[in-house]
């Protein structure tokens, strides 16, 4: 069983209550998350492939690094931690806050600060969060959201469409 402890938080973003990843996300329960974006020198964005031994959105592509905020953690420090345990590499001098997405079912509930930053690897994937990765252009990236591609996360769907308003 996963005993992994996250803030409960209310419509504000305060928290509320700690309790177990399992019974946050049966209950529905508001919660938090960090997303981080990472482009490299030319421009290409760097995704990931969720490890089939996940229990959500398995085998789909996603953010370069994403996870949960723990009962206790920052927001940035969540981004800074997930991108060492996902990708093996420190963000920390290049890591600057896009925007924040309100929970949503769609979003499963979470409060999600979205990150992005500059890295050209190499990095060393966590086997055990991602099966693969690899970088693709923007471009082929906004086709892909654009044709509702359904090898993508509908979460990375989501931030990739606030991106292009916001023109990064």
């Amino acid at each position: 069983m996963n005993t992994e402890l996250l803030s409960v938080v209310d419509e504000n973003d305060q928290v509320i209550n700690t309790c177990l990843r399992h019974e946050i996300h049966a209950q529905g329960l508001r919660h938090r998350a960090v997303h981080i974006l990472v482009f490299n020198d030319q421009e290409q964005l760097f995704l990931q492939k969720r490890s089939m031994k996940k229990d959500l959105n398995k085998g789909l592509w996603d953010t370069s690094a994403a996870g949960h905020v723990d009962a206790g953690e920052g927001y940035l420090s969540s981004a800074i931690r997930e991108a060492e345990e996902e990708l093996g590499v420190n963000i920390e001098s290049s890591l600057q806050a896009l925007f924040k997405l309100s929970p949503t079912k769609q979003l499963g509930m979470e409060f999600i600060q979205v990150y992005d930053c500059y890295h050209n690897g190499p990095f060393i994937l966590n086997a055990d969060e991602i099966d693969e990765g690899r970088w693709i252009s923007t471009d082929d990236i906004t086709n892909r959201v654009l044709n509702d591609d359904a090898t993508l996360t509908e979460t990375f769907k989501v931030i990739w469409r606030q991106c292009q308003t916001i023109k990064i």
